[in-house]
């Protein structure tokens, strides 16, 4: 079923159910999931709790620590499960007892720290016998907390194929009885490509989110990179694991000045470098050198991807910025992982460092790819280059089709803002 919270009454419950089900959700479904050994029954049992909250916290307020009372509801219903079930005796043998005496762990407040829950989630929904596709959309929308329209959005297919996928895969990992565990050895490896994919686009989403009133979703960032973190102590001699880390230390460190007081969106040229958080930058530099300590052949896309990302964390200013090396290597990603967003994402480093005009070229071949038809960033970007080129009628006119494009309100009003600044 579609993962969306009840309809809850007005005021201040209804938006402390809101706010716990987006922050809380994947650990309440993490940590059923241990308990029940099945991620769909995890994901209905965490939804019962959250119609038990709608119904409790008007009339009892909410509690002190929201998501402890989801877990410990969810967990009850979870061990209630269990009994019912014919290996009764087993189960509670094994994890009825404790769990019913144990209080739920809380949420982890150190970066460093987490609940390994969530790690045994991102593995078993990446399990080999899922297909690529199914393996990402689960883990994101168990994970990540999304809707099947916002995974659709992150991967430019229709929502009923976001859908079926989901589906098909919560019956899989069922019907084949996938232990609910962080695999060993081989098996960990075979994984951690679509681990790493997973955390990356988690993280994506937390960074500009595809929908809704907010840009930044700041707690699914802090959780990709504290499964970061773990990974690369887990395995020290993976470059690729040391190097997405490193990745989101860079992006993560630039947040606090991604927005303006009232939460509107601020670009790169326009934000106060002094609000980035020069402890994650050192974290990042750390992480980036040990990736590359580690590598043995060419670098892969996440050393590259983290590699640009430090060249901005190094620039003490917008003006100071290294495009040059940007752009060279936005080339070297874009032949070692080509897809249409990477040669998007390419052509914005050619505009700075070569002009805007070689830039166009790159972006309007892009324009003939279906996958990009509805992408909202394409006519964002075109529009910017067309201005700079002095066309601006044409420059407007894509910016109107930009905003139209965007399901986000925060952007929407950003780009509404630039067809403003070029007028009727």
């Amino acid at each position: 079923m579609e993962q969306q919270p009840p309809a809850a009454p007005s005021g201040a419950a209804a938006h402390a159910i809101e706010a716990v089900f987006r922050l809380e959700f994947p650990r309440v479904v993490a940590g059923v999931a241990r308990i029940v050994r099945d991620v769909g029954i995890a994901e209905e049992l965490a939804q019962d709790a959250l119609v038990a909250a709608l119904e409790r916290w008007p009339r009892d307020g909410v509690p002190d620590n929201p998501g402890a009372w989801l877990m410990a509801t969810a967990r009850h219903r979870a061990v209630d499960l269990v009994r019912r079930r014919e290996n009764y005796a087993r189960k509670l043998a094994e994890i009825g007892r404790d769990l019913e005496t144990t209080a739920p762990p809380p949420a982890p407040a150190d970066p460093d720290d987490i609940d390994d829950d969530l790690l045994r989630l991102v593995f078993t929904t990446c399990h080999p016998v899922l297909s690529a596709e199914a393996r990402t959309a689960l883990t994101l929308r168990l994970l990540g907390g999304l809707t099947t329209a916002e995974i659709a959005r992150a991967f430019l297919v229709p929502e009923a194929t976001i859908a079926q996928r989901i589906v098909r895969a919560k019956r899989t990992l069922a019907r084949k009885n996938v232990a609910f565990e962080v695999p060993c050895g081989p098996d960990r490896e075979a994984r951690l490509g679509s681990v790493l994919d997973v955390i990356y686009l988690i993280h994506n989403e937390g960074y500009a989110a595809t929908a809704g009133d907010d840009w930044l979703r700041p707690a699914l960032c802090e959780d990709a990179l504290r499964l970061g973190r773990v990974l690369s102590a887990l395995m020290p001699k993976e470059p690729e694991v040391h190097a997405l880390t490193a990745l989101l230390e860079f992006q993560t460190a630039r947040a606090a000045a991604r927005t303006g007081p009232d939460g509107a969106p601020v670009l790169l040229r326009d934000q106060n470098r002094r609000r980035w958080n020069r402890m994650l930058i050192s974290r990042g530099v750390a992480a980036l050198g040990r990736a590359e300590a580690a590598a043995t052949g060419a670098p892969g896309p996440y050393t590259l991807q983290a590699a640009i990302a430090a060249c901005h964390a190094h620039a003490l200013s917008y003006e100071e910025t290294d495009w040059a090396t940007i752009a060279t290597l936005y080339d070297l990603l874009a032949a070692r992982a080509p897809s249409p967003v990477v040669e998007l994402n390419r052509a914005v480093a050619v505009s700075m460092a070569r002009g805007p005009a070689p830039a166009l070229e790159i972006v309007d071949r892009l324009a003939a790819d279906p996958a990009l038809s509805d992408y909202h960033l394409l006519p964002s970007v075109r529009g910017d280059l067309l201005a700079r080129l002095g066309r601006g009628a044409e420059a407007r006119a894509e910016f109107v089709r930009a905003a139209g494009l965007t399901r986000n309100a925060r952007e929407r009003e950003l780009l509404e803002a630039r067809v403003a600044e070029l007028g009727p």
